[in-house]
């Protein structure tokens, strides 16, 4: 049943010792433990919203860690850059269950600059470019055929071309303000450490399980 689903962590611990100053430099850490003991995703993230009190979340893909704090890239029109207009406030979630190790993240979006937005595309496979252009994300639409039609316009569109990005289309900087990070530990007793920024500096404090 699944109440009798459980697991007992052990692989690792957080000792204070093994902090930085800077919870984004402690992340960059543990996001190099997870791509070196090869964990799936490693920069998949829940990225949670909210409008009207009611939470809205989905799995994204980390882009960039920067000294300002995380960036991925969206479709601006779909729900959650809709929802992000309105409210900025944002939540982020990392699961990384071969190292038994999550972070959450709160902080607020910004859009980073058009020309970054621009180069980063530039990147993208081909058909994740037309990917970008053929999807009305978070619309209705009648069927599957019609979705594969939509994309076979643009790749008729742009054949022969470079596809640019369009402008419904670009990234976000989470700025964060409070950053946890949770390492499972035998009989439930798991490792919480949270940072919070107060006045331009973090401040980290041991929370109970």
């Amino acid at each position: 049943m699944l109440r009798d689903i459980r697991n007992n962590y052990h692989k690792f611990e957080l000792k204070e010792d093994s902090l930085t100053n800077n919870p984004i430099d402690f992340f960059r850490n543990w996001m190099d433990d997870a791509i070196r003991y090869e964990v799936k995703e490693p920069t998949a993230m829940i990225l949670a919203t909210s409008t009207s009190g009611q939470p809205d979340a989905r799995v994204v893909l980390l882009k960039e860690v920067r000294d300002g704090g995380f960036v991925f890239y969206t479709n601006y029109m779909g729900q959650k850059g809709l929802q992000l207009s309105v409210n900025p406030k944002v939540a982020l979630t990392f699961f990384w269950i071969e190292l038994e190790r999550q972070v959450r993240i709160k902080g607020e979006v910004q859009k980073i600059g058009e020309q970054e937005s621009t180069d980063y595309f530039a990147t993208r496979p081909r058909d994740s470019q037309l990917g970008a252009w053929a999807s009305k994300q978070s619309k209705e639409i009648e069927s599957r055929e019609g979705l594969e039609q939509q994309y076979e316009e643009f790749e008729r569109r742009f054949e022969g071309e470079q596809i640019r990005r369009p402008d419904h289309w670009g990234g976000y900087l989470v700025v964060p303000y409070e950053i946890e990070f949770w390492q499972g530990r035998p009989n439930r007793l798991h490792d919480r450490i949270r940072y919070k920024l107060h006045k331009g500096n973090w401040n980290y404090a041991r929370l109970q399980p």
